[in-house]
């Protein structure tokens, strides 16, 4: 018998393998955390467990209700929608700093990453595609030097994980959102920070469009 996880470790390890259920679809909105599965099926003690829902609560993707226990927490479209406007501020001024701050290292690894997209949505490699999104929209991030902008948007992108999942999974959504992701990377490249901004700024529209979609199909 393995002994369990405890501590940072496995409080951290908890918190993580729930947002990955969350994006994988093994979690739902609305479900309840019973913390003795999660003990069993994560490997780690209960203070653990207990520790990572009190994590996943203050990032408001699972909400502690008195006496009976956790859940995850439901977000309405609406809510989806005003998280993603304030998403498209940030980003777009860390697309705008980006393009003026980026070093020639962070535009070469941006470059990669686009012609990696490419090929991933030409050969229907949608986790490829997945992973190469998110460390884009990371790279930037870090690019653009905005400390206080990247902790604002680590905190509203957590109650996202399932709407971002559901998205994702559009027939079609990759190669729509493909042009938007290289017009980021280009704009950023070429040091143009008004273009990066527009080009964020129009790739967060579409995806609140595509929120309202869902909400009706």
């Amino acid at each position: 018998m393995t002994d369990k996880l405890t501590g940072a470790a496995g409080r951290q390890y908890v918190a993580d393998a729930i947002r990955h259920a969350l994006r994988s679809g093994d979690l739902v909105p609305g479900q309840r955390l019973v913390e003795n599965d999660l003990v069993e099926s994560y490997g780690t003690t209960r203070g653990a467990v207990r520790e990572a829902l009190q994590d996943l609560a203050a990032e408001e993707i699972v909400e502690i209700i008195p006496r009976r226990g956790a859940r995850v927490r439901v977000v309405s479209v609406e809510e989806a929608v005003q998280i993603t406007e304030c998403r498209s501020a940030l980003e777009q001024l860390c697309a705008a700093h980006a393009a003026e701050r980026a070093t020639d290292a962070q535009r070469a690894e941006l470059g990669r990453i686009g012609k990696g997209m490419t090929r991933a949505v030409s050969g229907g490699a949608w986790d490829v595609y997945s992973a190469l999104n998110q460390r884009l929209h990371e790279l930037v991030i870090e690019a653009s030097g905005q400390d206080v902008a990247r902790r604002q948007l680590e905190r509203l992108n957590g109650p996202m994980v399932r709407f971002q999942f559901r998205l994702a999974l559009r027939p079609g959504r990759p190669a729509t959102s493909l042009p938007q992701h290289l017009a980021i990377i280009d704009a950023v490249v070429g040091g143009d920070a008004k273009a990066a901004a527009a080009a964020a700024a129009a790739h967060l529209d579409d995806v609140i469009t595509q929120i309202r979609t869902s909400a009706v199909s």
